[in-house]
């Protein structure tokens, strides 16, 4: 009599499988991405797929959630690591340079382009990056009324507008890579957008400089 063996560990890598779908959804976008293409780049067949990762948009939750503790996950480091929150912002945008011209990877940003295309049937998908993207602007602007408590920014400064300004930023930052634009200009742009950081009153004179 033939015995079924339960609980035998899956053929294949599953991580090395997760990052060769990050790419694909990263290059090709939600919509563009098929389960056929999907399989054929992690090497595996359509059961396998479904019985490790569950269904297409199961695959694609994990790969965002991949990708903001690995490729993404610079934004944060840059404005945590900084004691001083402009140098965090300028770190920010500096990595972001970097980062989304990267020849290692695609172009731009996953969850900024990721579903630049989307049916009805796949509203929920941009719904989804959409609430991440909103919520890296509360993100912003908490730094940046935190920012203001310090001394850093005037007293008064308006924190949403800047928060909206530096989001659009690092989303225009990702378009530009994915069109072309090389790390040099990418940078040079950066500096020239943190020019709009306002500068808090000189110490002592309760105004700003001359």
């Amino acid at each position: 009599m033939t015995t079924t063996k339960r609980g035998r560990p899956r053929s294949f890598d599953r991580e090395a499988a997760l990052a060769q779908a990050t790419l694909l959804f990263w290059q090709h976008g939600y919509e563009g991405t098929s389960i056929s293409d999907l399989t054929g780049a992690m090497g595996i067949s359509p059961p396998s797929l479904y019985a490790a990762f569950g269904d297409k948009r199961a695959l694609f939750t994990e790969v965002v959630d991949r990708y903001g503790g690995t490729f993404g996950a610079f934004m944060e480091k840059a404005l945590d690591q900084e004691s001083d929150p402009r140098a965090g912002f300028a770190r920010m945008l500096d990595e972001a340079a970097v980062s989304y011209t990267s020849p290692e990877h695609p172009a731009g940003c996953l969850v900024i382009s990721a579903a630049t295309n989307y049916s009805p049937q796949t509203a929920d998908v941009e719904r989804t990056l959409r609430a991440r993207r909103v919520a890296n602007v509360r993100s912003f602007e908490a730094r940046l009324r935190d920012a203001e408590a310090r001394g850093s920014l005037p007293e008064g400064a308006d924190t949403r507008a800047l928060a909206v300004y530096f989001a659009a930023v690092v989303q225009g930052m990702s378009q530009q890579a994915r069109d072309g634009a090389t790390t040099a200009e990418l940078r040079r742009a950066a500096e020239y957008a943190m020019a709009a950081w306002p500068e808090p009153p000189a110490r002592g004179t309760g105004r700003a400089p001359a």
